[in-house]
């Protein structure tokens, strides 16, 4: 099992931003361990991007680039 980076407050300070009243533990484990699947994904392209470009830093163009992928 991989190490969680995402903190499951954040996840529910989340859904209940988007409107949720209450929010199960499983809730927060689903959404958190979604956006960390697509987080990696991103910031793996992100790198591509950048060491295409002939950077060693990530820059913000790299993410967007990313996210349109």
């Amino acid at each position: 099992m991989s190490k969680k980076t995402l903190p499951l407050a954040a996840m529910e300070k989340l859904l209940k931003n988007g409107g949720a009243e209450r929010v199960a533990d499983k809730a927060k484990e689903a959404l958190r361990d979604y956006l960390e699947e697509k987080s990696n994904k991103i910031s793996q392209d992100a790198v591509k991007y950048a060491i295409h470009s002939g950077r060693k830093t990530v820059k913000s163009e790299d993410i967007k680039l990313a996210f349109r992928k």
